[in-house]
């Protein structure tokens, strides 16, 4: 048997004990009704049971705070202990219409990273996004559910701000990032994954991702669109633009077409693979670096099987009892009350 309070252990006694030890007090003493003794054998048995009944719900408290379980079988838990590093692209070609059936692409890239985060437990991930300048959305956190919110909520750049952008914008960003995590943390590996569909909408050319390279031991490139193009919605900056208008060029809707060579190119600059994303197939994912440990090599984490369902099963019980005779006694008292009344309406008349 093992236990796990809810709350510290003295704290939990010295709200119970004192509530138990009046229960034990009143159970004990001899009971009076009107300044007298009862010595009605049933009288007494029931108010016994009544209070011996309230110190079983004290106890009970007791026992459900304090958590009791039993150790219950083993199992293996895996923590990566690995800095993850997600590059996005937030540009307007993103949202374009070409995942799925239809479907924008950043619904596909958000996918994708719920997959790497059920791949990598216990990583510590980033996020930069990329448009028209580079922004750091989220340090290295070990919190998923920000990371899982953070996408959930993120939009591309607003179409009527863009003025054309580079695929390289955040390898400065990335560089620094991976910097400060391989010094403050040099003991774990550290892992890049882009996210983007390559189209240079800029006349210069791209940012190198080389100086990553160094910092990087694994990851992905993850292209998303297709050779045929998907249009785009206007994006407002809003919190849902479903409803907009495409935007268009020359009188029709503006397609974004994937450019594979260039996601190509940022693949090779940091030393990793890269991989064409479509909606029907599941990201293949590379293997976690050698810093990844099973940590039942080193010791099986146990189980533990509740207990303190038994003690609020007991609660819930003589709370119904309680429940139920104070009903009776209320029904009881109106009862006796109502002759009264009418006797008084009668003597007044």
């Amino acid at each position: 048997m093992i236990f796990q309070p809810v709350l510290a252990p003295l704290l939990i006694a010295l709200l119970c004990v004192p509530v138990a030890v009046l229960a034990v007090w009143v159970l004990v003493r001899p009971p009076k009704s009107a300044g007298a003794a009862i010595t009605d054998r049933r009288a007494l048995a029931e108010h016994r049971g009544l209070w011996a009944m309230r110190l079983l719900l004290v106890l009970a408290c007791f026992a459900m705070l304090l958590r009791p379980g039993i150790p219950g079988g083993t199992t293996q838990t895996l923590a990566t202990d690995t800095d993850i590093v997600l590059v996005v692209d937030t540009t307007a070609s993103i949202v374009a219409e070409d995942w799925g059936d239809g479907e924008p692409r950043l619904d596909g890239i958000r996918d994708d990273v719920q997959a790497l985060v059920e791949q990598y437990p216990g990583a510590r991930f980033a996020l930069i996004t990329s448009d028209a300048a580079a922004q750091l959305r989220m340090p290295l956190t070990t919190d998923t559910t920000a990371l899982i919110g953070s996408l959930e909520v993120l939009r591309p750049e607003v179409t009527s701000q863009s003025r054309g952008s580079s695929i390289g914008i955040a390898a400065p960003l990335l560089s620094e990032t991976l910097a400060s995590a391989a010094e403050s943390s040099p003991d774990r590996s550290r892992m890049v994954f882009y996210f983007g569909d390559g189209e240079q909408t800029v006349d210069t050319p791209p940012e190198s991702f080389r100086s990553s390279e160094k910092y990087t031991d694994a990851g992905a490139v993850f292209g998303y669109g297709t050779a045929e193009g998907g249009p785009m919605r206007i994006t407002t900056g809003g919190v849902s633009d479903q409803g907009g208008g495409y935007i268009q060029y020359q009188g029709a809707d503006a397609l974004s077409v994937l450019d594979e060579s260039n996601l190509e190119a940022i693949a090779g600059e940091l030393g990793v693979e890269y991989a064409h994303r479509t909606a029907d197939a599941a990201p293949a994912l590379p293997e976690a670096p050698s810093t990844t440990t099973d940590y039942a090599e080193s010791g099986e984490v146990g189980n533990v099987t509740e207990l303190y369902w038994i003690a609020a099963l007991v609660i819930l019980g003589i709370l119904g009892v309680e429940l139920t005779r104070a009903t009776v006694l209320i029904a009881r008292l109106r009862r006796l009350r109502a002759p009264r009344q009418r006797s008084g309406r009668g003597g007044t008349s």
